[in-house]
């Protein structure tokens, strides 16, 4: 037996607090009758209907994808531009990204329509690492590089440390390529730490998720995670490590 607005969000339907706001709004049936109160669970042979829809149980799906730079890490963009669901097209499930890479950012985007799953990873206080690769304008100094390490103010409040690498630079074009592996998953928390020291991103790419990379993919490809790659992943959120399997 789940809670009902859990069994809602796990379907991709909505978040789960959202999926609490529809039961109190009355659009939400259990075996025919009308649910408006919160705390009702639901197990496996209950019917369930959301807003007049029965739910289906949907395979769980598990996408590691490469989204290329000017795709909206969205199901929907009101401007109409492209959506990383617009690579899915193929896939019955109904997916949607694990967090989100900004609209000029490539990179490692997990896609899933696992909704506890993408709950657990997104959760502020599993420190999972994501690995990032930027070009910025300007070589910065190692004191500047350290203050990124150690954490600088963005939006009003401290970035957590983080590991920061200088990879290569160009004194003729005055650019620099830098390594940076946060554990945090801020609103364009990259660019905005680059931009604090004066030293403003031309282009970002997020090379690895823990322990997943972009190896054998190309931008716009996707592959399947694995079993044992999702039971790894809920180990790291969970417990800080991966499973003895």
């Amino acid at each position: 037996m789940e809670r009902l607005q859990k069994v809602i969000a796990n379907a991709g339907i909505a978040s789960r607090r959202k999926a609490e706001q529809m039961i109190l709004d009355g659009k939400v049936k259990v075996n025919g009758e009308l649910v408006t109160e919160l705390g009702v669970k639901v197990s496996d042979s209950d019917h369930v209907e959301v807003e007049g829809v029965e739910l289906t149980k949907e395979i769980k799906r598990y996408f590691l994808f490469y989204k290329p730079r000017g795709v909206v890490s969205a199901v929907t963009d009101d401007k109409g531009r492209r959506v990383v669901t617009d690579f899915f097209v193929d896939i019955p499930e109904r997916l949607y990204p694990v967090g989100r890479l900004d609209y000029e950012t490539s990179g490692l985007l997990l896609m899933t329509n696992d909704g506890e799953f993408a709950n657990l990873l997104m959760h502020p206080r599993h420190n999972i690492e994501k690995r990032y690769i930027a070009r910025v304008k300007g070589i910065p100094e190692k004191d500047k590089l350290q203050k990124l390490a150690y954490g600088v103010v963005i939006d009003g409040r401290k970035t957590a440390k983080a590991k920061v690498k200088m990879r290569s630079f160009d004194k003729v074009k005055q650019k620099a390529i830098v390594e940076v592996v946060i554990h945090e998953g801020r609103n364009r928390q990259v660019r905005k730490m680059f931009e604090s020291i004066g030293h403003p991103v031309q282009k970002l790419s997020r090379e690895a998720y823990a322990f997943l990379d972009l190896r054998g993919l190309n931008a716009g490809e996707r592959r399947e995670l694995s079993h044992h790659e999702v039971r790894q992943l809920k180990s790291l959120a969970k417990f800080g490590q991966n499973p003895h399997v």
